[in-house]
């Protein structure tokens, strides 16, 4: 072969190689799609996912940027692609995951103890609260030096009264007491008239105690067999005065309440406990009061907690022993008692997305695919959460961003939720084809007919050249009014 024609078969040659290139530029997304499976199914606005384009552009309510969806994405392929995956299911690669601190923990069934921490007031014991009232009408004649807040002990005098009436009834008990000395001096045989002389030294006793006389002072006069000018009121207990009502002169009736005493040596501790913890705490149960860095042992008391409407809490007593009177009434303690739960599949409280209606944890499948599911809440203990229904033993579930993937999911939901039915009053944009609310759109009026618009860019783009989109068809066109 000559020369001639070795050159006529290299200009054929490269003649050949320039057309099969320029064929295969021509087709860049076949050749990608064959080669990466990167196919494009559609556009969408990243901050409006309900609208979608065939074509790249510009969102015409934000202005943002359309993003492409990838056929290749996992959860579309398995979520809306084979309806294998639930709507909401999110794809992140591991870059992304360290990125937002994703960390996962598997779901584990096991008990929990803890320490539930409340804050606790002093309270009396109403069961040894004692009122220092009158029996009869008469007048203050002193006081002892003793105000509220003032310790005292049983029988310390607190007060003398007079009382018109209580004179001759300590004649009565003398005349008694004397006769009953007479009889037991001679040794008289007559039991009969023993009896009925104790028997009436009974009943001045009584009479004596009904003036407000106290067993002290009866036994006093009884000793010396001197009547008293003046009754005594006397501490029925000890512990502080909380309430006094007297001044030298008063003038009171029957009945009148003089003193308030509070025996303190056992005071109640009273705490607000939450609606969610009130079922981990029972009656007899032991906890721990502080005060001051000290620690005290008390008791839950067997009262049924009442409810306050306005903190919505229960209201629980404890009881304890007041050594030393360490505790004032309406003084703050610390209280802490322990509870535990029997084994419960238990996750963190930060796995928990709660919505209020809803509480969701994301589960991890496997190849950066996590999925949303609702669980079903038991209780709530410090840093755990016990499920009741939703999650099983060994899955693993997000513990850690997972905010930023529940933003993804809900965004991917409202991207995959069907499009509702279009109401009869329904517009369409001219402009970008996008359904409106003739109701609250922006508006243009053009030839005796009024256009809606989704935004104000795209009625501006409309009112530069109507006819242009005025002619569209349904579909690219918009409705009118």
């Amino acid at each position: 072969m000559d020369k001639r024609a070795y050159a006529a078969l290299a200009v054929l040659a490269g003649l050949g190689c320039f057309v099969a290139g320029r064929w295969s530029a021509g087709r860049p997304s076949a050749v990608s799609a064959g080669t990466t499976g990167h196919r494009i199914l559609y556009y969408h606005d990243p901050m409006h996912p309900a609208y979608k384009s065939d074509k790249p552009g510009i969102a015409p309510d934000c202005g943002m940027q359309l993003e492409p969806v990838y056929a290749d994405d996992p959860s579309l392929a398995q979520g809306e692609a084979s309806g294998a995956m639930p709507a909401g299911a999110v794809q992140v690669s591991p870059e992304k995951q360290q990125l937002i601190g994703v960390r996962v923990s598997t779901v584990e069934k096991v008990s929990v103890s803890e320490t539930i921490r409340m804050l606790g007031r002093v309270s009396f014991d109403e069961t040894q609260v004692y009122r220092v009232t009158t029996a009869a009408d008469g007048w203050i004649r002193t006081i002892a030096p003793l105000t509220v807040g003032a310790v005292v002990q049983k029988n310390d005098l607190l007060a003398t009264f007079y009382s018109r009436e209580f004179l001759a009834l300590q004649q009565t008990y003398f005349y008694a007491l004397n006769t009953l000395d007479r009889f037991q001096k001679l040794g008289t045989d007559n039991a009969e008239q023993v009896e009925m002389t104790k028997a009436q030294i009974r009943s001045a006793e009584e009479n004596l105690q009904a003036t407000g006389m106290g067993d002290y002072q009866i036994q006093a006069i009884a000793k010396v067999r001197k009547p008293a000018r003046e009754i005594e009121l006397r501490a029925p207990a000890g512990g502080l005065i909380v309430v006094r009502n007297v001044f030298p002169g008063l003038r009171f009736d029957r009945g009148a309440e003089l003193y308030r005493i509070a025996d303190v040596s056992r005071v109640w501790i009273l705490a607000d406990v939450f609606e969610n913890q009130a079922r981990l705490v029972r009656p007899g149960q032991s906890v721990r009061v502080g005060y001051q860095g000290r620690w005290f042992p008390a008791t839950m008391s067997a009262v049924l907690p009442q409810f306050d409407p306005a903190s919505r809490t229960l209201k629980v007593r404890f009881e304890m022993a007041n050594e030393g009177m360490l505790f004032r009434p309406d003084m703050f303690v610390d209280v802490e008692f322990p509870v535990s739960v029997p084994p419960t599949v238990t996750v963190p409280a930060e796995a928990v997305v709660d919505s209020g209606l809803r509480k969701t944890v994301y589960v991890d499948r496997g190849y950066g695919l996590f999925e949303p599911r609702d669980i079903e809440v038991s209780w709530t203990l410090g840093r755990h959460v016990g499920v009741a229904r939703g999650l099983k033993p060994g899955e693993r579930i997000v513990v850690a961003g997972n905010f930023l993937i529940d933003s993804e999911s809900r965004m991917r939901q409202a991207a995959q939720a069907k499009p509702e039915p279009k109401k009869a009053s329904a517009a369409k944009d001219p402009v970008c084809g996008m359904d409106v609310d003739p109701a609250s759109s922006p508006k243009s009026e053009y030839k005796g007919k009024t256009y809606h618009f989704c935004s104000d860019h795209c009625k501006r783009e409309f009112d530069k050249d109507p006819a242009r989109y005025a002619g569209k068809k349904p579909g690219g066109a918009g409705a009118s009014t």
